[in-house]
């Protein structure tokens, strides 16, 4: 592991991580070889080493104060099968247990059938947490994997927000109201930017809904 973190640190160093707007992803500049990039998200890329397979490095474009909470919420977390592990945090990364496997999203791209199961796991991951005091948010298709058939969490930087978030409820919704019935029976490829669009109009149905909400109030 003491090998592994002198060359986090080193990949902390020379790489550069931005994003041309507050609602897009973050992503690098430049990764530096051997370094692959796992993916990006709205605070942070992920990315592994060849020669460490076990593990990864999640280093922080903006909004560090999400490592320190992702680091909290890991403690709490510790050990379950709906979650990775966190070895080792720094300043703007922390090293985890790698997850493989595909995302929700991915399936949906490549027609690949999502099953019911995997959908009652992160039901039991999300009811877990909330046990341990925690705030499930932002769990979507992106920050959900199917790993050796079980669903699990790969992104908990936000379970310390205090905050309402529809977006595995609505998800969940979706896959037994519309996907079961149908792209699960006859699954197709579905092109991402599709998915995007499908994406940016949940955005704007959920900015439209709080606002009537608000209204109403």
């Amino acid at each position: 592991m003491e090998q592994f973190i002198q060359l986090a640190r080193q990949l902390n160093k020379e790489i550069m991580i931005e994003s041309r707007s507050p609602f897009d992803p973050v992503c690098p500049v430049h990764t530096p070889h051997p370094w692959k990039m796992l993916g990006c998200g709205n605070y942070a890329a992920v990315f592994f080493h060849p020669d460490y397979p076990l593990y990864v490095v999640k280093i922080y474009g903006r909004g560090e104060q999400g490592l320190l909470e992702e680091k909290k919420a890991y403690a709490r977390l510790g050990e379950h099968p709906g979650y990775s592990l966190c070895y080792y945090t720094e300043k703007r990364f922390l090293i985890l247990k790698r997850i493989e496997g595909i995302t929700l999203y991915d399936c949906v791209h490549k027609g690949i059938r999502i099953p019911e199961s995997v959908i009652h796991d992160i039901d039991a991951a999300i009811q877990y947490a909330e046990k341990q005091g925690l705030y499930p948010s932002d769990v979507h298709g992106k920050n959900v994997m199917i790993s050796n058939g079980k669903g699990i969490i790969v992104d908990v930087s936000d379970f310390y927000k205090r905050e309402m978030c529809r977006k595995w409820k609505d998800l969940r919704k979706a896959y037994f109201s519309f996907y079961k019935r149908t792209l699960y029976r006859f699954p197709i490829q579905i092109p991402y930017f599709v998915l995007n669009l499908v994406r940016m109009g949940y955005r704007y149905y959920r900015k439209l809904k709080l606002a009537k909400n608000k209204g109403i109030k």
